[in-house]
């Protein structure tokens, strides 16, 4: 197994660059972004700087890489953390310099459009942890969620094993961010279906590759951030959906393209991600967001019935687009024991 290599963990008191390499989003929405800068000072005892299209839309590719360049040059930054997601952070990719990240290594946090700097990480051997954007996480209203703040906290500033936890209720229906009520109290949750295994009968170990379903296919049509099917051989494939919420059928296509790669059988695991079954656009029911559920479940069955049929999957793992999420590195040691049902992971 290929040595991964883990940058080095900040400690409370540090400084840690807070970027948006996809939307300047916290401009838009200042409410949960400072709730979220708060938490990392007063919970999390780090001290955060803003760049200079951290709060800005509309930055460009080049200023956007160019704060990511600031911010893992810099020895008094010891960890990066994205304030959100977005749509476009592919084009940033091209103007990233590898040696100066390579020479400069740091944890680097961030999901969702993010995939997209934390596989081109990977691909230059540093582990980064897919989850615990500012935003979302951290600017959680009411309160963050005690199993995102214990795995953000274990992945910040601990190196080791942690043991991924199901939890016993999930929330799915999002408040609006202008609306400074939403803040006043924590979102609704409902009774969470434990994790589903599908041909639990064996532990895998290898190192984690994936993230979010839609980037990583907008990567292989680009063919970026993505290397040769055989380089991932013996991993552990982790996907989620995001609140565009795709339908069952671009899941199974997707993930078909990705069999005809090649690339699905080269994953003896794979962790899907609870899916994001609720957005402003789709209010679905309680009844609807199950069925979505399901649906996608099946999608994912099918292409592995094909591509992978010897290939473990655990279902409705808290990563990515949930509440609560846990962090998953990239790169980085994942355990996933099917007689034990039992997934760990090493930040």
């Amino acid at each position: 197994m290929t040595v991964p290599l883990y940058p080095a963990k900040p400690r409370p008191g540090d400084r840690v660059a807070v970027l948006s390499p996809s939307s300047g989003l916290p401009g838009v929405f200042p409410l949960p972004y400072e709730l979220g800068l708060r938490r990392l000072r007063e919970d999390f005892g780090l001290e955060p700087v803003e760049y200079p299209t951290t709060r800005r839309m509309g930055a460009t590719p080049e200023e956007r890489a160019a704060d990511i360049h600031s911010a893992f040059a810099d020895p008094g930054i010891r960890a990066v953390i994205a304030s959100i997601g977005g749509d476009d952070q592919i084009t940033v990719l091209p103007h990233l310099d590898r040696d100066l990240l390579r020479a400069h290594p740091k944890p680097f946090f961030g999901y969702s459009d993010n995939t997209n700097l934390l596989l081109f990480l990977r691909n230059l051997g540093i582990v980064a942890y897919h989850g615990g954007s500012v935003m979302v996480e951290l600017g959680r209203p009411g309160a963050m969620h005690p199993l995102t703040a214990e795995s953000l906290r274990a992945a910040l500033f601990t190196s080791g094993e942690y043991a991924l936890t199901a939890p016993g209720a999930s929330g799915d229906v999002n408040r609006p961010w202008e609306d400074p009520d939403t803040f006043g109290s924590e979102p609704e949750m409902s009774p969470a279906e434990g994790w589903s295994w599908h041909r639990a009968d064996r532990v895998v170990e290898g190192l984690g590759w994936g993230g979010n379903l839609e980037i990583i296919s907008w990567l292989l049509m680009a063919d970026r951030a993505v290397l040769p099917a055989e380089d991932y051989a013996g991993g552990v494939l982790f996907l989620e959906t995001s609140e565009e919420m795709p339908r069952a059928e671009e899941v199974h296509r997707i993930l078909r393209s990705m069999g005809e790669r090649g690339l699905l059988r080269q994953f003896p695991a794979l962790l899907m991600g609870r899916a994001k079954s609720w957005s402003f656009e789709n209010r679905f029911t309680a009844e609807e967001r199950a069925q979505y559920r399901r649906r996608q479940r099946e999608a994912v069955l099918r292409a592995l019935d094909r591509y992978a049929p010897d290939t473990m999957a655990v279902f409705d793992v808290d990563l990515g687009h949930t509440d609560p999420q846990l962090v998953i590195p990239v790169g980085g040691r994942i355990r996933v024991d099917g007689p034990a049902r039992r997934i760990v992971v090493t930040y």
